[in-house]
């Protein structure tokens, strides 16, 4: 693992120029932030060694240095899912390259099915906390100490400061921010009437599919971490919506240009 790490970041450090301190990786219909990122260095997934490649609709399947809003960073277009068939290792890999190429704050961005009755499709969630019910973890196995500890502390899995950061600079735009719990699950359905209703009650505000296990992995490597998701569908109790991917991407769309212009807005102050 240390070694696949390592040439990886090896890799990707003999072709870019600059050196980005913050991490962003853009969930499903999300990829219109890249649109405002002065591209330096675009290199497919499939030409990193040791990388997986997205399978999924709506993903751009690259990675990109550039600048946003005048601030260095390493964006992933396009993530890699539990349900896609690999391994959480897999899924959580770029994470620990992030890490290795300097990365030291990671922006987590996805689509989510809202639960919490005062949400409309088109909100922007800010991720406060985490429900991890995907029965597993990219943490087990060996656990290699020059990463980080056996058993990470996830008491602030989701930066406070940055929390914070993000209601001020919401505010100061204009833009409505809710705030809640994400649970994540393997899918790759979407969830039934019942189970929408029991992860509300477990205390979950929106659901997905992904997030979850790069948070992790990026705790456990010391990373301070922000995440956000869009509401693309609502399974809110007695309002449970049919939801298909195309509409999933279409709501996601709708809603990107305001988590732009937040993520862009923060970046500075972060």
């Amino acid at each position: 693992m240390l070694e696949k790490i390592k040439e990886s970041a090896s890799f990707l450090k003999g072709k870019v120029t600059i050196n980005p301190k913050i991490g962003i990786v853009l969930g499903s219909g999300l990829g219109g932030l890249v649109d405002q990122v002065k591209i330096i260095t675009e290199i497919p997934y499939k030409d990193i060694p040791n990388f997986p490649v997205s399978t999924v609709a709506g993903h751009r399947g690259s990675l990109i240095f550039g600048k946003l809003n005048n601030v260095e960073v390493m964006v992933m277009s396009g993530r890699f899912h539990y349900y896609e068939g690999y391994k959480m290792k897999e899924v959580t890999f770029p994470i620990q390259v992030m890490k290795a190429m300097g990365v030291e704050k990671l922006i987590l961005s996805n689509a989510a099915g809202g639960m919490n009755p005062t949400f409309k499709i088109g909100d922007i969630m800010i991720i406060k906390d985490h429900i991890n019910l995907f029965g597993d973890n990219p943490l087990m196995g060996k656990n290699y100490d020059e990463l980080g500890p056996r058993f990470p502390s996830m008491n602030e899995a989701y930066s406070k400061r940055l929390v914070k950061l993000a209601h001020e600079t919401g505010k100061k735009l204009g833009i409505y921010l809710q705030q809640g719990v994400y649970l994540g699950v393997t899918g790759p359905c979407f969830e039934t009437p019942a189970e929408y209703r029991a992860f509300y009650i477990l205390g979950a505000d929106a659901v997905g599919m992904s997030t979850v296990p790069e948070n992790i992995t990026a705790r456990h490597l010391g990373m301070e971490v922000f995440a956000l998701s869009v509401i693309t569908d609502l399974g809110v109790v007695g309002v449970v919506e049919e939801a298909s991917h195309e509409e999933v991407l279409a709501a996601a769309a709708t809603a990107g240009p305001k988590m732009v212009q937040l993520v862009a807005e923060m970046l500075p102050n972060m």
